[in-house]
């Protein structure tokens, strides 16, 4: 009988010792283990970014390995085409061990393949710094698998200021004095707006922030869904909106034709010049990194969020790149961990060109006040939703000459033409 004592009291003893060893759910957030002991491994990493975007992500990921020098990471930029190079690879069996992808559509396909492997493990330190909003960006089938580690704001107006001040105009809060703002501008001379039709996304963003604010978010969420048809009532109030902005030729630079062969360049070129063509661009927060401009921030140019339209709240529609994980290894969950804390935003965010959803991250990190405003709208927003085209499939969401990007330019060709345009979507 001693000898069983004996024996269930060793047995009891290991017991605890397993346990106090742990397993890769006790990884600490700054990549360690509770004991301080930093991970080992390597990591491959695939994202869109190359030049001096590459080399700001490099500085976020040797922020990683000082604390982990024992972790090998390797970054392989595929540019414009990583959706094709990362689906090739995931379907040959050789994906690298994490992506940053910028669609959400994709990243559905791949949970729904079991390609992906869920993060459930960094959901803690995900809630800590991200809204909800966010958190529900990277959540797929009622299970979390992504990070927004790199975001952008896509309800901005950029203006020129001499033109505001031309034209006595303020830059406006509701969508109503918005309108009156444009007719104002358009009378002292100067269009109000400057479309890059030419690329049929900068259009869908306009029509995306337009119907998050006379719809809602949750009817918002079912448009990306498809669980309501594009010919709803909800989508014809928002296209006779937009056509307020798309409607008039003459208070278009260039008119309509001008829109629609106008890049997005050109849109931001036409407002960031000492003899502007337009006033106003309706674009997202990188609109300043686009063209070379003599004119400075805030003096010459400067911002202001999308308007509200009838009282609704402050909302963001962005985009964003989403960091998802093929592989599950200690090395890959402590990355994973480190990118979500404030610490690895500001290493990018002190280098410009970079915001972050990352709401315990001090906006004044940020390299110039513009956007230390437009980062920090990302952020405190209580209502987030991604760039509604990016989460469709990406022959209707996606693709140039087709889908929404077409359909968006006839609408500017034809406005008037709601009930026709919403049946073609």
């Amino acid at each position: 009988m001693r000898r069983l004592f004996v024996f269930l009291a060793l047995l009891a003893a290991l017991a605890v010792a397993v346990a106090a060893c742990g397993g890769d759910d006790d990884e600490g957030q700054d990549g360690t283990t509770p004991t301080g002991e930093a991970v080992s491994g390597s990591i491959s990493i695939m994202g869109t970014w190359s030049g001096a975007e590459q080399a700001s992500f490099q500085a976020v990921i040797d922020g990683f390995t000082e604390q982990n020098p024992d972790v090998d990471v390797r970054y392989d930029s595929a540019g414009d085409e990583l959706p094709t190079v990362l689906s090739t690879a995931v379907e040959g069996g050789n994906p690298p061990t994490i992506a940053a992808v910028a669609q959400p559509g994709l990243i559905q396909g791949y949970a729904d393949d079991g390609a992906v492997k869920p993060i459930d493990f960094a959901e803690d330190v995900i809630s800590e710094n991200f809204n909800e909003s966010v958190v529900q960006v990277g959540t797929f089938n009622e299970q979390l698998y992504g990070l927004m580690f790199k975001a952008a704001n896509k309800s901005t107006v950029w203006y020129n200021v001499q033109a505001f001040e031309d034209a006595g105009v303020e830059p406006p809060e509701t969508w109503e004095d918005f309108i009156t703002a444009a007719e104002t501008l358009k009378a002292s001379g100067v269009p109000a707006f400057s479309l890059g039709g030419a690329e049929g996304w900068t259009l869908t963003d306009l029509f995306e922030n337009i119907y998050i604010r006379t719809a809602g978010p949750e009817m918002y969420d079912q448009l990306s869904r498809h669980e309501i048809q594009w010919t709803d009532e909800s989508v014809k109030t928002a296209l006779t909106e937009m056509a307020k902005v798309v409607g008039d030729p003459d208070n278009i630079a260039g008119g309509t034709q001008g829109a629609l062969q106008s890049d997005f360049a050109t849109s931001v070129s036409n407002v960031f010049a000492e003899s502007p063509k337009a006033a106003m661009v309706i674009e997202g927060d990188f609109v300043p990194g686009v063209v070379e401009s003599p004119l400075q921030p805030q003096e010459g140019y400067n911002v202001f969020p999308f308007p509200s339209i009838n009282d609704s709240p402050p909302m963001v529609v962005g985009g964003g790149d989403l960091f998802v994980m093929f592989e599950d290894n200690p090395a890959a969950r402590a990355f994973i961990e480190y990118l979500a804390t404030p610490e690895a935003a500001q290493i990018w965010a002190e280098k410009g060109g970079f915001s972050s959803a990352n709401q315990n991250l001090d906006t004044s990190v940020y390299p110039d006040p513009i956007l230390q405003e437009t980062a920090g709208a990302i952020a405190e927003a209580e209502t987030f939703r991604f760039d509604l085209s990016d989460l469709q499939p990406g022959e209707f969401g996606g693709t140039e000459g087709q889908g929404l990007w077409k359909l968006f330019q006839d609408f500017v060709a034809n406005p008037d033409d709601v009930d026709g345009i919403t049946r073609q979507l």
